[in-house]
């Protein structure tokens, strides 16, 4: 049975035959890669094609390339591009430009996810981190600006994640490293933050936050939070495939196989571990256990979303980005 999780925890740019043999065992249903992991074309089509031949199956390979801080092939191999805020300025024609390219450079290598759009409606308290990874502060230009990037990304063969619901745009914390507590009422929510992510509320795949949102549940963060997991699912609308955010991250209390099991329990599909080794890997895999019938019916619907990459000339589709002034 698909175990439901997404893993990260690859060692390197190679997968190592311990590695290949756990992947097979513990079946995953996704993995995703970071900066570690990539080296060169050539290198990352062999390591996408292994990890695929490790599970026996099409399995989504994700990563997060925003542009930006956060993207993880950079030059000389692959573009480098600017963060989303700045390119936002170009228009949505942009934003659909740059993430058709991003997308066309992802499939090449057998990268068939990103993490994007980001959703997170800017405020004045947004966290540096988290800042010029955002669109703008207009809930109407957020969505906008995020169909655009689900839009190139689809047409480039490559399935989009939404993130990080129910948003992330008033924490002043670090969710790396704290949690954060936003204690806005439900109605500014949901005017607000929740509205980016209600007009794309249809896209296959989404990833929650680890914040607390006082006034659904002043307890828990919306990962682990079953109160959360239904705005999402009912106040929001979406109806795809829920993903934690990095169960590693230390917003979160308690050991990885606790946060695992409290995010399964709370409604999310699937959890997402992105940083360990094999050991810290194998409790989390424990804690999550299969997939559901209904996350497996989810799964389905996303990777049936996939798509072979239209015909679009992409230096035609180069040039007229480079023409808008792309930030």
């Amino acid at each position: 049975m698909t175990s439901a999780t997404i893993l990260g925890g690859i060692s390197g740019p190679v997968l190592t035959a311990d590695e290949r043999a756990f992947f097979r065992d513990s079946d995953p249903w996704g993995f995703i890669l970071f900066a570690r992991n990539v080296e060169a074309p050539d290198q990352l089509r062999r390591l996408t094609g292994d990890l695929r031949d490790a599970v026996g199956r099409d399995a989504l390979i994700m990563t997060d390339q925003e542009g930006g801080r956060v993207q993880r092939l950079r030059g000389p191999h692959w573009s480098d591009w600017t963060p989303p805020l700045r390119a936002a300025t170009a228009g949505p024609r942009a934003t659909y430009l740059r993430y058709r390219l991003i997308g066309a450079e992802l499939a090449a290598v057998g990268i068939d996810g990103d993490c994007a759009p980001t959703l997170d409606l800017l405020c004045d308290e947004t966290h540096a981190f988290l800042r010029d990874r955002c669109f703008g502060d207009d809930p109407s230009i957020v969505a906008k600006h995020g169909r655009a990037c689900a839009d190139g990304l689809l047409a480039a063969g490559v399935l989009p994640c939404i993130k990080h619901l129910p948003g992330h745009g008033r924490a002043t914390a670090d969710t790396h490293h704290d949690l954060p507590v936003v204690d806005a009422d439900l109605a500014d929510l949901r005017v607000g933050d929740f509205a980016p992510f209600r007009a794309l509320a249809d896209l296959p795949i989404a990833m929650t936050s680890h914040i607390i949102f006082t006034a659904i549940d002043p307890r828990q963060p919306a990962t682990t939070s079953a109160a959360v997991v239904a705005a999402i699912r009912e106040d929001i609308g979406f109806g795809g495939l829920l993903t934690s955010d990095d169960i590693t991250m230390q917003a979160l209390p308690g050991t990885h196989a606790e946060r695992t099991a409290a995010a399964i329990a709370a409604g999310c599909d699937v959890v997402m571990h992105c940083n360990g080794d094999i050991a810290a890997m194998i409790p989390v895999v424990a804690a999550a256990g299969a997939m559901s019938a209904e996350a497996q019916q989810r799964a389905d619907r996303a990777l049936d979303r996939r798509q072979l990459a239209d015909n679009a000339d992409l230096a035609a589709l180069r040039g007229e980005l480079d023409s808008l002034g792309h930030g």
